[in-house]
């Protein structure tokens, strides 16, 4: 069953990363993402749905510059913050996975941060863990009417691309918002958090 599930990850992968030109988002990224008037909250990509469950197993593939400088990627990033923003679903975070597109995207809200706002990252990975861990709840918006207590980092160093400059910036950060950048960086990866269960 497993390699089933793994044959099938890797043709939907293949599928997906072939539908469309390269350096670009695909039509049926467009599609869902919509157009520069459209506005309000995306439809998330839930477990409880096989396609979508397989969807969110995916890795997710790097933007460029190109798409970063597109209306696509603007009205992306304000549809996902009206989604995180839900509220009858609010989030603290959300990777752009969740919302049926998979590119290294990722909203964290910013709680160490004045006004605690949210904040988008580019092709963000984390090259430094702290070997200082504590557990927590987490819950998921992609998984519904669940949580769970997973061991994190206290402390994790985050590379991301600048929008403006595409250059590597990194920064550092600690307690409840390095758990939040943790939990959407492996959704880029495929990885939820109940993958960390007993």
């Amino acid at each position: 069953m497993r390699i089933r599930v793994l044959l099938l990850c890797t043709l939907v992968g293949i599928c997906f990363f072939s539908c469309g030109e390269s350096g670009s988002f695909t039509r049926e990224e467009r599609e869902r993402i919509g157009l520069s008037g459209e506005a309000g909250i995306m439809p998330l990509f839930l477990v409880t749905n096989s396609a979508d469950s397989l969807f969110l197993r995916l890795q997710a593939k790097e933007l460029g510059r190109e798409e970063m400088e597109t209306e696509s990627f603007r009205v992306l990033k304000s549809r996902m913050l009206a989604t995180v923003n839900d509220t009858l679903n609010q989030g603290v975070g959300i990777a752009a996975p969740q919302v049926g597109i998979s590119r290294q995207l990722v909203a964290v809200q910013r709680l160490d941060k004045a006004g605690e706002p949210f904040e988008f990252y580019v092709n963000p990975e984390i090259i430094y863990y702290s070997k200082d861990t504590v557990i927590g709840q987490e819950g998921c918006l992609s998984i519904p009417d669940r949580a769970g207590e997973v061991y994190r980092s206290t402390k994790i160093i985050v590379r991301y691309r600048d929008e403006l400059s595409f250059e590597w910036r990194q920064d550092t950060v600690k307690e409840y918002t390095a758990r939040i950048f943790q939990h959407e960086i492996d959704h880029l990866k495929g990885i939820l958090y109940t993958d960390y269960l007993p």
